[in-house]
């Protein structure tokens, strides 16, 4: 039981009323105007149904010529198995009010003190009533009402009551979940379009600005790599000069070297020379023994043979000339003769001529001798000259051979003197070059340093592949490169980095959104598939009720889920078939009105042990029924709610259906215009 007592106070034909409800079935009876239905209207203005508020104005309610209205409910909070209903109100009853004034003022108490409508919703809700559900509290004409609902409305009126909201509650959240993802992630998708675009875009320039920072930093590379250049020019310089001078080192100590064993030679040469010269003077003054020797002889030769000539010329001309002297002497014989005695003169002619040729004959034989010994000594001389010549030309040879081999041993001792002098020059100029070279040497070693230090300045040593004319050339093309990409900032880097990381994050965050939209899905799926088969076995089990409540008044029929892929469109449809008819779709066209209030109120009463309020009401539901259909629901009603802690509370003009059945009986009178309520037990 939830409801024990409603008190009303001026609300409408009521000026004061108390009416008690049991347990079970409250059948609350009364002719037409009695203020029946004011009761459930009480009721419904206490439980804050919205329905009331929206139907007419609350203060429509208020008793003519009162200022003011309450409506009392007293519910049960007494323990049950050991627990209240709601256990923060540690009494057994709990008193809910709701005060109307004439100015437009409302609001409700709870145990007279002043609560929010939030307050009384989260009571009901704990109590497991929904005052805003048509099936919880069915005023007039609310029958018709719920057959024109659409299926999706009466679906959703049917899980109300059933409690099965929580299912609805989790799938649309789920959905609504969904949809916040899909929305989520088609805006984050839009985000991440736009910001793949903008990073492309950025992408390019940081590509641009990566491309300008490797331009530089090619470009510092270049400039050490220069740098080394310089000094790897001057290391090589310096080391070419090194070489020169161990060259030049080398070749001094080869023409050292060279200048000895020239010098050595040289003073061979000089002494063979020397030697040469001591012999030739020794042949030449050989020579000179023998020429003198030869001249004597040819003196000698040559005197005994001028002396021979003229010996001989001499001793022709003496020849002669006596020949003449004795022809004279003969012709002065003659002519002395001739003048003189010539006996005298003949004789003494005789005598001379005979002296004479005497003298000659003696002068001749000296003369021969002398001749022989002259010719002798000429022999003895032309041998003498014989054997010197032969003496002279071994000697000559002797001689020229040595004059050949002096002149070979002078050349060789000139050409000792030039190669020794120009060995000399050219060490003397080598020794030039070296000191040279050393001087060069120390001004490249200074200017490797200052090079070096440049260089170890500007960066690390590296090997420089290229040489400085390709470097350079090399320079002004990355240089020309850099000028081009001279709109390039820094900043690009950063806006790259930001709208990158944006990008990483809206990725991330589109991955998360994806695996959420899945999560969503799959809980959208799972809290779905917990929904349909959740309404779907309350469906079955209040399909085999309707359809034996159906068959008590010769009727078949059944409920059917609609659209169920859908929960936003699907709904609940009820079919009906009386006598016999094929089952159609319960409308407000195609059934009579007591069909249509049957239907319903068959429909309710199978679904009545799934309804999770205690508390329920319908008035006046029985309007267009005919007897049969009367007695058949009131019979559904009282053996629906027997045994049961549930309160029933059924408004009806008449009590007849509803006789000789334990249910309470509450009749209502309308006495000068004042509504009266009477108990009957």
């Amino acid at each position: 039981m939830l409801v024990q007592e409603v008190i009303l106070e001026n609300f409408m034909s009521y000026e004061y009323a108390r009416i008690p409800f049991h347990k079970g079935v409250n059948i609350v009876c009364g002719p037409n105007g009695a203020g029946k239905s004011s009761i459930l209207l009480g009721m419904s203005v206490a439980l804050g149904q919205s329905y009331t508020e929206r139907s007419r104005k609350l203060l429509d309610l208020i008793r003519w010529n009162k200022d003011q209205a309450r409506v009392t409910l007293i519910l049960d909070n007494a323990p049950k198995g050991g627990r209240r209903p709601v256990p923060r109100i540690e009494k057994d009853q709990i008193f809910l009010t709701r005060v109307l004034r004439r100015d437009g003022e409302y609001w409700f108490e709870l145990d007279n003190k002043a609560a929010t409508k939030q307050e009384i919703e989260r009571l009901l809700s704990k109590l497991g009533i929904d005052p805003n559900n048509m099936l919880i509290l069915m005023h007039q004409a609310m029958t018709e009402q719920f057959i024109a609902l659409p299926p999706s409305d009466k679906l959703r009126m049917v899980e109300a009551a059933v409690g099965f909201e929580s299912y609805r509650r989790n799938v649309l959240e789920a959905q609504r979940k969904l949809s916040r993802v899909l929305s989520e992630e088609e805006s984050v998708g839009k985000l991440l379009e736009s910001a793949e675009q903008t990073l492309g875009y950025w992408r390019e320039q940081y590509d641009r600005y990566q491309q300008k920072k490797q331009l530089i930093m090619k470009r510092r590379f270049l400039e050490r790599e220069l740098a080394w250049a310089h000094v790897a020019k001057k290391e090589k310089a310096m080391i070419d000069i090194q070489g020169e001078i161990l060259s030049e080192q080398t070749e001094i100590e080869r023409l050292v070297n060279d200048g000895k064993n020239a010098e050595a030679k040289l003073d061979e040469t000089q002494s063979t020379l020397n030697q040469a010269k001591l012999r030739w003077t020794r042949l030449f003054e050989e020579r000179i023994g023998l020429e003198r020797e030869k001249a004597k002889h040819e003196s000698k030769l040559l005197l005994s043979n001028q002396t021979l000539k003229e010996t001989q010329a001499w001793s022709e001309s003496h020849r002669d000339a006596t020949k003449d002297y004795l022809n004279k002497l003969e012709q002065l014989q003659i002519h002395v003769t001739r003048d003189v005695n010539p006996t005298d003169l003949r004789s003494e002619f005789t005598e001379i001529r005979k002296t004479y040729e005497q003298i000659e004959e003696a002068w001749i034989q000296q003369l021969s001798v002398k001749n022989e010994s002259l010719r002798q000594q000429a022999e003895d001389s032309t041998q003498q000259l014989t054997t010197l010549e032969d003496e002279i030309t071994d000697v000559e040879s002797r001689m020229s051979k040595l004059d050949h081999e002096t002149s070979g041993t002078s050349q060789r001792l000139v050409d000792s003197k030039i190669s020794l002098a120009l060995l000399q020059h050219q060490r003397e100029s080598l020794e030039k070059g070296l000191e040279k070279l050393k001087r060069e040497l120390h001004a490249a070693k200074n200017d490797l340093d200052v090079e070096s230090k440049r260089a170890a300045e500007i960066g690390p040593k590296v090997a420089a592949i290229k040489n400085i004319e390709e470097i350079q050339d090399e320079i002004r093309l990355t240089e020309g490169h850099i000028a081009a990409l001279a709109d390039v900032s820094e900043d690009i880097e950063r806006m790259y980095e930001s709208y990158s990381k944006l990008y990483l994050e809206l990725k991330d965050k589109a991955q998360l959104v994806s695996e959420n939209r899945e999560k969503a899905l799959a809980e959208v799926r799972t809290r779905m598939d917990t929904w349909h088969n959740m309404l779907q076995t309350l469906l079955d089990h209040v399909n085999i009720q309707y359809q034996t409540i159906l068959a008590n008044a010769q009727a078949q029929g059944e409920v059917r889920l609609m659209n169920e892929k859908d929960i936003e469109t699907a709904g609940l449809q009820i079919f009906v078939g009386f006598k016999g008819a094929r089952p159609v779709a319960l409308d407000a066209y195609t059934q009579s009105g007591g069909e249509r209030s049957t239907a319903t109120m068959m429909f309710l009463l199978a679904l009545q042990q799934h309804v999770r309020s205690p508390f329920r009401a319908v008035d006046e539901y029985d309007m267009h029924m005919d007897p049969k259909n009367r007695e058949i629901i009131a019979n559904m009603i009282v053996s629906s709610i027997a045994g049961s802690d549930s309160q029933y509370v059924v408004i009806t003009p008449s009590q007849i259906t509803f006789a000789q059945r334990d249910v309470n009986i509450i009749t209502v009178q309308n006495i000068e215009g004042t509504s009266i309520v009477k108990e009957v037990l």
